[in-house]
């Protein structure tokens, strides 16, 4: 099978793309697959970091204000729809796969003007614009929410599969769960929270993180925070000002980036994060307890539609971000954690949307698409 991925930005674009072309790999060793990127996503660092070739075309996102700048990126990606055109003539593909992102509306709608199968997946409960736009032109689209679906209008075919993750839940021994908690600096006498915002860590959930320490407030439960690379020393800095040592804060852990959020994930009682669709697809497939936070700001405030897929069930509270801040977020993990049952029920209801055959649901319709 020949297929090109079209994938750019961020992580969450880029990732589950990558997790499509790994199975196409397992399951046809012969395979040749590439990517469609830009030059200015995350996609320079992780398609080459896992084995792929990337291939890049000028593509960006358009907004309906008449401005120049608008109106230069308009015939830049006009350019790049005759860049991926050539790309997908000289490669040949049996299917070009878009996972999310700008890039998409070039390469899909260069890929259905040559008649090559095609296919979207949208990881988000709100769909973005270029899935929308691509709708009529696209063969399957693929949701990661079942509250996507009537969100898309004039679709030839949308097929509900859930998002592909790397993290997954993991039924660890006693003395595995004790291992990972120690190996931390933590115990296992007191509920564990687990709170970060993403690779590069969230302000505004640091900011309320930091009033949290100053003010003392979890004294009844340890926490492991995780701040994004950037704002460690600034955090640390901070925390000096107000004479607190960022490596001795009773019953939490500090920490700029995680290595192991996997173990993390399966080991700790609730979890405070941003709400990107893949965040919320391992909240559920790990059945964990959340308190989510929606990036503001964002097309369509689609992490605020992926927050309300977890707190529709019962396994989520939201806190808007302009209301962040320590007293409320320890309000929130006070009333989660002083209620077992009431906590093991969240996480319970957590799997009810989870999904964790992802990746062979995605494999199962792009093989209904090659001939």
């Amino acid at each position: 099978m020949r297929v090109i991925i079209a994938a750019a930005g961020t992580a969450g674009h880029i990732n589950p793309g990558l997790a499509i072309a790994n199975k196409i790999k397992s399951e046809q060793k012969d395979s040749k697959i590439i990517f469609i990127g830009t030059t200015r996503g995350l996609e320079n660092d992780l398609v080459p970091r896992a084995g792929y070739e990337l291939k890049t075309i000028e593509a960006y996102g358009l907004s309906k204000k008449i401005s120049i700048e608008n109106i230069q990126k308009m015939y830049k990606t006009l350019k790049g729809y005759g860049e991926a055109k050539e790309i997908i003539k000289e490669f040949k593909p049996d299917i070009v796969i878009g996972t999310g992102g700008y890039i998409c509306g070039a390469t899909i709608s260069a890929a259905h003007s040559l008649k090559i199968p095609t296919l979207l997946h949208e990881s988000n409960a709100f769909p973005g614009k270029a899935i929308k736009m691509l709708a009529k032109k696209t063969d399957t689209i693929l949701v990661s929410f079942k509250d996507a679906i009537p969100r898309i209008k004039k679709a030839k075919n949308v097929v509900f599969t859930g998002t592909p993750v790397k993290i997954t839940k993991k039924d660890y021994s006693k003395e595995q769960k004790t291992k990972i908690i120690k190996e931390i600096g933590l115990n296992e006498e007191e509920p564990i929270v687990l709170v970060f915002g993403g690779s590069q860590g969230a302000k505004r959930i640091n900011d309320a993180m930091l009033e949290l320490v100053r003010k003392k407030q979890n004294s009844n439960y340890q926490v492991i925070w995780a701040t994004g690379p950037k704002q460690y020393d600034i955090i640390k800095e901070e925390m000096e000002t107000l004479h607190i040592n960022i490596n001795n804060i009773p019953k939490m852990k500090v920490i700029p980036y995680i290595y192991n959020m996997e173990e993390l994930m399966n080991v700790v009682d609730v979890i405070v994060a941003r709400s990107g669709a893949m965040t919320i697809t391992e909240i559920s497939n790990l059945g964990k307890p959340a308190i989510l936070v929606p990036l503001p700001n964002v097309s369509h405030d689609h992490q605020l539609y992926n927050a309300k897929a977890l707190e529709s069930v019962g396994a989520a509270k939201i806190i808007l971000n302009d209301n962040m801040c320590g007293d409320i977020l320890s309000r929130e993990i006070q009333e989660i954690i002083s209620h077992k049952e009431h906590m093991k029920k969240m996480g319970q209801n957590a799997l009810k949307i989870s999904t964790t055959n992802a990746e062979e649901t995605i494999y199962e319709e792009i093989k209904k698409l090659v001939k």
